[in-house]
């Protein structure tokens, strides 16, 4: 049976998010959106959920955007032909914030992606820093921009940060609320802004556009024509979109702060690394496996080890036991000390540098920052998969040594734990040779909108 969408003729684009989905409930919703003939997936960490409680994170995060790209990816390799579309936010005002965005979003199309969809925003500048550097980068993707008809009561919304990721700025708030005073309470204001928008992006050689907040199809037909319409003047309009923070980080504007001094704990434990380069074949590792195989038979043993551990690096890393450590691939920073159990780079949810959900800097600031200082910023492109739940309290030291952990270079089969066991017979469009349909054929003569049927 199709979905409605597809029975119409239409074609869904759904966003997947991780909350509250571990690898095996994403990879039954993947299943589903195949039988339902749905192909194409946006791949999103998601908000933190206000109504969580005291759920332990890795019960709301079990994975993140990155590796939910590489289980899609995985879920292709076995015949359901998904396009996969992932999220980046360039409207990001410091350093690390925006630095790590498109560290991110390399990470995302290494894993699989096929496609990248801007967050919102109105500054034109970001518009065009985010194509330069994926043309820089050689980053052979169609990118589509959002172009979101804001409303009064969305406007007010997201000057306030709500949701998390979304920014509109005093200037810009001013102008609506100015909009709305009018007779048909701003509607041709905001459909001409959007139209605008759009042409301004097919100018800057945007794939297309995410159109949303406005779901009435004659209002999205007007827009596709007067964006047409507009394109000679394109140039001319990119100077109306000039909405962002007074002195905020441009990528490209060369206003990259100097490398902070590493941290003595940094510094300490890269020359414990260089010391003691347990992560290479030789005695010392071959000691320590052997003596980790004894203390492995030993239930006591093991237990008191991991106490050990735990005792060790819970006050000096937020060490939360999962069993999985990846310390040394986050520049000593705890993943588990993020909120959402993130392992490869902050969501979109940050606010200049601080944490969505609680009012702290998010960790991946440090992350970056200690990376920069040690000039190893190429290394946080590396992925970090998923940890295995059922390692949590148990040491990692042991884990490590036994090869039973999760981490680069040790990546398990720990997002489906029972792929191998999933039928293939019903998966009937191959392997291999798939053609995506409509979201897939952004090139050189897209059309000027691609249309999110679902986005509020």
């Amino acid at each position: 049976m199709l979905s409605p969408e597809v029975a119409r003729g239409l074609t869904p684009n759904i966003h997947l998010t991780c909350v509250g989905r571990d690898g095996t409930a994403a990879w039954r919703t993947l299943e589903d959106l195949h039988a339902l003939g749905i192909e194409n997936v946006l791949a999103l960490t998601g908000d933190y959920p206000k109504a969580a409680g005291l759920q332990p994170p890795e019960a709301l995060f079990d994975l993140d955007s990155v590796q939910l790209v590489r289980l899609i990816d995985e879920a292709r390799q076995r015949g359901m032909p998904f396009w996969i579309s992932v999220a980046v936010s360039p409207f990001k005002y410091t350093e690390a914030d925006c630095a790590y965005q498109y560290l991110k979003v390399q990470k995302k199309i290494a894993a699989g992606a096929d496609c990248v969809i801007t967050q919102l925003g109105y500054d034109m500048r970001k518009f065009r820093e985010l194509k330069r550097y994926m043309d820089e980068k050689a980053i052979h993707r169609p990118v589509l921009g959002n172009v979101y008809v804001l409303s009064g009561k969305a406007a007010e919304k997201m000057s306030k940060g709500e949701p998390p990721g979304c920014w509109v700025s005093p200037e810009l708030l001013e102008k609506i609320r100015t909009e709305i005073k009018e007779s048909d309470n701003g509607r041709a204001a905001r459909l001409e802004r959007a139209a605008r928008m759009v042409a301004v992006l097919r100018g800057l050689g945007y794939a297309g556009a995410y159109l949303g907040g406005d779901h009435q199809a004659d209002h999205v037909r007007w827009i596709i024509r007067r964006s047409e319409a507009l394109d000679p003047r394109w140039q001319e309009l990119e100077e109306e979109f000039n909405y962002a923070p007074k002195n905020g980080f441009y990528f490209f504007q060369g206003n990259f702060a100097p490398a902070k001094k590493r941290g003595p704990l940094p510094r300490l434990l890269d020359q414990m690394a260089k010391l003691f380069p347990v992560n290479q074949e030789g005695l010392l590792r071959n000691f320590l496996v052997r003596l980790f195989r004894i203390v492995d038979k030993r239930p006591w043993l093991s237990h008191a080890v991991e106490r050990f551990e735990f005792a060790v690096k819970s006050p000096l890393f937020g060490c939360q036991a999962c069993g999985n450590c990846v310390l040394s691939y986050m520049e000593y920073v705890c993943p588990q000390t993020c909120p959402k159990n993130l392992r490869n780079g902050p969501c979109g949810g940050t606010n200049n540098g601080q944490c969505e959900v609680v009012d702290k800097p998010c960790v991946w600031v440090a992350v970056y920052e200690r990376a920069k200082s040690a000039g190893r910023i190429a290394d946080l492109q590396t992925y970090v998969p998923p940890p295995r739940r059922d390692l949590k309290r148990t040491s990692s030291w042991v884990n490590y040594f036994l090869g039973r952990d999760s981490r680069p270079g040790n990546i398990l089969s720990t997002i489906v734990p029972l792929a191998a066991l999933l039928p293939h017979e019903d998966l009937s469009r191959g392997a291999s040779g798939y053609a995506p349909k409509p979201l897939s054929e952004a090139n050189s003569k897209v059309p000027a909108v691609k249309i999110n049927a679902n986005r509020e």
